[in-house]
């Protein structure tokens, strides 16, 4: 099994790379595992107590589930991925049976800043974009998907957002094996994640 890591800040494009990549071979080659599904379990927490959660910082992130995860997966067997609700700031009780693929990508901001899991992955993408263009699409996500309004989202991105990106995220940048500049759609660069998957294959 190849194991990719596409890291990057909050709507820098992830998902997109992520899209192309998928397309570009035959359906059930490539799977997909989301960071965003292994936030802490915060069942114990009242509503209100989880929305003051920094959710921008590595200890909100389940590392030890999504590790073993990815080693049952390298194991070739399934698992089952956790589904969290981005409204109710937790775990839904639900589960998506996952399969082992020969390629599994991996996405999430904050992948790459666990040692232990980032030597897990055989290719590293950072996948980088302006940090006005980040905002405008975080702005538009949380608002349109997640039930947010224009204040919370400015003062979540200013108080806890971007301070916890300049700390743990874009240091990451420098373990990266590729960087995927994401303002525009970058096919030159898909192309060159897509011939090395083919090889690897």
């Amino acid at each position: 099994m190849l194991i990719i890591g596409i890291a990057g800040g909050t709507g820098c494009g992830k998902t997109t790379v992520v899209q192309q990549l998928l397309g570009a071979f035959p359906e059930g080659e490539i799977g997909v595992i989301s960071q965003d599904s292994y936030y802490q379990d915060t069942s114990h927490l009242s509503y209100e107590e989880r929305t003051s959660i920094n959710f921008d910082h590595p200890k909100s992130i389940d590392f030890k589930l999504l590790i073993a995860h990815l080693n049952t997966l390298k194991a070739n067997k399934p698992v089952e991925q956790p589904v969290y609700s981005f409204v109710n700031h937790n775990r839904t009780g639900d589960t998506i049976h996952t399969l082992p693929r020969k390629v599994m990508l991996v996405e999430g901001i904050l992948i790459f800043t666990h040692p232990e899991l980032r030597n897990l992955f055989d290719i590293k993408i950072f996948v980088h974009a302006d940090s006005d263009e980040r905002l405008m699409r975080r702005l538009k996500r949380d608002i349109a998907e997640r039930g947010r309004d224009l204040n919370e989202v400015l003062s979540r991105y200013q108080n806890t957002l971007k301070p916890m990106h300049n700390q743990f995220i874009e240091p990451t940048k420098t373990y990266a094996d590729i960087i995927i500049p994401n303002n525009t759609y970058n096919t030159v660069a898909i192309d060159i994640v897509r011939s090395i998957i083919n090889e690897k294959l």
